[in-house]
């Protein structure tokens, strides 16, 4: 992670896209929709109690996301974007406005609500803000919408470091390809894991239907068998995180299920393509510094992050990998290199 003493960060909330987002994570598809959470109010006498423990498990943190915002330099622009006079998003404004968020209002002129407004006004700031604030190093778009692309590009072209946020199921893997530096609102320090309980109970309760995230929150936290223990040492293999969705839209246009990929495969996979180019570079048997190596992997899938897959450091990830690489822990620096293959056997020697 870059992180120069005098970094200067835009931080832009696309509002309406995470909270939709987090609320359909944990409660199936269109359940945003289907519940009326917009226009909920969970003090009222009538109040639906389901409803009301529903949001309370899919509420935001985003001190978490300011945070981790913070930790690339000091946030000189901190907008969020939403209609606030919205029940639900009023409920967040004393959150928000504790930790200097500029809200910027938009006003609901369609029935689609102001998702489309969100996109463009959010576009223009940032790209007005690009020209305005020369020393601006950092754009942080949090958000998952594939609309944000064409801005992400632009912002690079413009020599500055993008950053994305979104939430897992529902963030486009163009826009995490788009970006430098992709991460998972679920995998952000201080974000607190969502009870197996509350996944398991929609995941029963949609019938197992629809693709959505309930029941991979439910697989992740149930204790893994026999058959799941990884190739090195016994031990257990983590339980599989996906590292980012296969959908395009979050707020109106429901996002398709995402591909019944292992991203423990893909991790793997990931690492092998970073270690072949090193080499390519060099001597076939040549040891990489695995500083390099990660560099390299985040520059092929900025979305790639080892916490989400189970392991608390990128060390414990390649050890997790001594099926395909090797690892050399004894000097001064970690290095790895591809396992060699062994010899063809039977072969005739001349």
């Amino acid at each position: 992670m870059t992180e120069p003493t005098d970094a200067r960060v835009g931080l832009y909330i696309d509002f309406d896209n995470i909270v939709i987002s987090r609320y359909q994570q944990l409660h199936g598809r269109n359940a945003f929709q289907r519940d009326g959470v917009r226009d909920f109010r969970a003090s009222d006498p009538d109040a639906d109690k389901e409803v009301a423990a529903r949001v309370r498990a899919a509420t935001v943190d985003f001190s978490a996301i300011i945070d981790f915002a913070a930790s690339f330099g000091t946030i000189v622009v901190n907008r969020a974007y939403a209609d606030w006079s919205a029940s639900v998003n009023s409920s967040y404004q004393r959150q928000l406005m504790s930790r200097a968020v500029d809200l910027t209002q938009l006003f609901t002129t369609t029935t689609r609500g102001t998702k489309n407004g969100a996109d463009i006004r959010l576009a223009v700031d940032v790209v007005e803000d690009l020209f305005r604030l020369p020393d601006l190093t950092h754009v942080i778009i949090v958000a998952g919408d594939s609309d944000y692309i064409a801005l992400a590009q632009k912002t690079k072209r413009l020599g500055r470091f993008v950053v994305g946020i979104g939430v897992a199921g529902s963030t486009s893997t163009s826009l995490a390809a788009a970006v430098d530096e992709f991460e998972d609102y679920d995998s952000l320090p201080g974000v607190e894991k969502v009870a197996a309980t509350t996944a398991a109970a929609t995941a029963a309760r949609r019938g197992g239907q629809g693709g959505g995230d309930a029941g991979t929150e439910a697989e992740a936290d149930r204790e893994p068998n026999d058959a799941s223990r990884s190739k090195s040492g016994g031990k257990r293999k983590p339980p599989a995180v996906p590292l980012f969705s296969h959908a395009d839209d979050t707020a109106d246009d429901e996002p398709e299920p995402a591909d019944d990929v292992d991203p423990q495969t893909v991790a793997t996979e990931l690492l092998v393509r970073a270690l072949q180019i090193g080499h390519a570079k060099g001597d076939a048997d040549e040891w990489l510094n695995t500083g390099a190596v990660k560099n390299q992997m985040r520059r092929m899938d900025p979305s790639f992050n080892e916490k989400p897959l189970g392991y608390r450091s990128f060390t414990d990830f390649l050890t997790s990998r001594d099926d395909v690489a090797e690892l050399d822990e004894d000097g001064p620096q970690r290095l790895i290199r591809l396992r060699p293959e062994p010899p063809a056997r039977g072969g005739r020697k001349r």
